[in-house]
């Protein structure tokens, strides 16, 4: 399957740049993660969700948690929990839709990122996270390193203090304070 279609291509070629597309996605594109992709997944404290509704509108949401909220589960999967969030649901309404996901995840100290791209699937809780309402998993059909040179450097202060984590009950958040009548019951 090449990742390429023919608007890219097009461009590629008006850049001289198909061979290089071609070099790349030979060396760098992979269906199933290495280990250093599971170690450099497993570290993230967060990542950023590409999803689509089914007339193909994107939308696009920052996922945050403890490093080790996103999990490497096979060969060709990775999982992570869906959080009390804002109850729109826009990406996981987006997934029942329209599977078609991607992930970036990025390590702004070292600058590095990697792009998984896959179909996803929700699930019930089993208890596999903390403070899971949902898991979402994602079985990759493309997963690739991206070049890091224009990630800005940045450092991480802190975990938000509304991250589940074992012992530890996260605070209601603020703007939830005006929208009581409209919450759901827990």
């Amino acid at each position: 399957m090449s990742p390429y279609h023919e608007k890219s291509r097009a461009l590629q070629d008006r850049f001289d740049t198909r061979r290089l597309a071609d070099r790349l996605a030979e060396k760098l594109s992979r269906t199933a993660f290495t280990a250093e992709d599971k170690a450099f997944i497993d570290s993230r404290a967060m990542f950023f969700l590409a999803t689509a509704d089914a007339g193909g509108q994107p939308d696009c949401s920052y996922k945050g948690g403890v490093p080790g909220f996103v999990r490497v589960t096979g060969a060709s999967e990775l999982s992570f929990p869906s959080y009390d969030g804002n109850g729109m649901f826009r990406s996981l309404g987006n997934v029942l839709a329209n599977p078609q996901v991607g992930l970036l995840f990025l390590d702004f100290e070292k600058p590095r990122r990697l792009r998984v791209l896959g179909r996803a699937r929700l699930e019930e809780p089993r208890g596999e996270f903390e403070g899971e309402q949902l898991v979402v998993r994602v079985q990759a059909q493309q997963i690739f390193p991206n070049c890091p040179r224009y990630i800005h450097r940045l450092q991480m202060v802190e975990t938000s203090v509304y991250a589940p984590c074992p012992g530890h009950e996260p605070p209601e958040p603020a703007w939830k304070a005006g929208f009581k009548e409209v919450l759901p019951k827990r």
